[in-house]
């Protein structure tokens, strides 16, 4: 496992606590992170992206997809089901599972979609106006006079 100190990052730095924490976080849990169910994560834009899960043997009302605290968390439960069936063999892991994923700030879920055993769920950047680098106008100063081409204080 690796170890990283961060308290350079804390030492040198004002309000980046969270990203510290983040990053303490996510190195600690690649350890123990669960293997199942697979995903996988693609840019689908400069600010898009899209995560599928293979829910092979979930069903639609099986699955809940949640966002909390800049975290989407996927979570299944399978319902109970109401016949024995007998099995020779049992392949397919319909067990319960909870995954996070940390988002960015901006990032948002714009939905989730369910087809052939896999869940899909689409997210984009949005920066808000206010963040958007923009263009200041420079003006003259009140005083300035020009006279043949060349400004005079």
């Amino acid at each position: 496992m690796r170890n990283f100190d961060l308290a350079p990052l804390y030492r040198k730095s004002v309000g980046f606590d969270q990203i510290a924490d983040m990053m303490d976080r996510m190195l600690q849990s690649d350890a123990a992170a669960p293997s199942y169910p697979p995903y996988n994560i693609e840019k689908t834009a400069e600010d898009g992206w899209r995560i599928s899960i293979a829910v092979a043997g979930f069903g639609e009302a099986d699955l809940g997809v949640e966002l909390r605290e800049n975290a989407l968390i996927v979570t299944a439960r399978k319902s109970e089901e109401t016949e024995e069936k007998t099995y020779l063999h049992r392949g397919i892991a319909t067990r319960a599972f909870e995954r996070r994923f940390q988002l960015a700030d901006h990032v948002r879920v714009t939905g989730a979609e369910y087809a052939d055993g896999m869940l899909h769920i689409d997210l984009v950047r949005e920066v808000p106006e206010a963040l958007k680098p923009r263009q200041i106008a420079i003006s003259r100063a009140a005083g300035d006079q020009a006279i043949e081409g060349q400004t005079v204080n």
